[in-house]
């Protein structure tokens, strides 16, 4: 099964990866975790110029296709071998991201972005998709206060809110694999509903 994490910044999708992968190892599942961009030795040296805050002059049709790089790696060495051998796969960020930011954000053609990311993905859909949601003030002012701050992190407010809705439409358009969790809620309480949420999923694939 393969299990994706979504969100504006600020939002704790890697917060929650960590403690879910224990829970499920717990209980038997082979699991991998991995995230975006990066997650491989290729994907990092392009998470590390993407995410640089003095790449400020990149273009925004070079940002999309690093992004599709570092996905294309991802997938093929790492994601679809151990969804094969049969485990579960829990990833921070993927495709959405692509759509959400460079489609919503930058107001690009979603049907183009979405050829790019069939390409680079040969298609791969996630099983399911968490989308942590939070206001995008508030989202900031963690990644602030945690001192981890990216070269998106410092666009105009306004982009991140349309990230934000862009994330929203997104898992109206396909309600049966995403599931929407209040990220405002104390860290326990949302590990809590996203096991409960992955058990009962898990268990209609055995």
């Amino acid at each position: 099964m393969f299990i994706t994490f979504e969100g504006t910044e600020g939002s704790g999708k890697t917060t929650q990866i960590k403690p879910l992968a224990e829970f499920l190892s717990l209980r038997g599942y082979n699991v991998l975790t991995t995230r975006e961009p990066g997650g491989t030795q290729i994907g990092d040296q392009i998470r590390a110029i993407l995410l640089q805050k003095e790449n400020t002059a990149m273009e925004w049709r070079t940002e999309i296709l690093l992004f599709q790089a570092s996905r294309a790696q991802l997938v093929e060495q790492l994601i679809r071998p151990h969804l094969k051998s049969g485990g579960v796969v829990l990833c921070d960020r993927y495709a959405d991201s692509t759509l959400a930011y460079q489609g919503y954000g930058y107001q690009r053609d979603l049907q183009a972005l979405r050829e790019i990311i069939h390409f680079a993905t040969r298609g791969l859909k996630p099983d399911l998709t968490i989308l942590l949601d939070l206001d995008v003030e508030d989202g900031l002012s963690r990644r602030a206060r945690g001192g981890n701050v990216n070269r998106l992190d410092a666009y105009e407010l306004e982009f991140h809110r349309r990230v934000r809705a862009g994330y929203l439409e997104l898992a109206r358009a396909e309600p049966d694999r995403w599931v929407i969790l209040d990220s405002r809620q104390p860290l326990d309480q949302i590990q809590q509903q996203i096991q409960q949420v992955l058990l009962a999923r898990l268990e209609k694939t055995v």
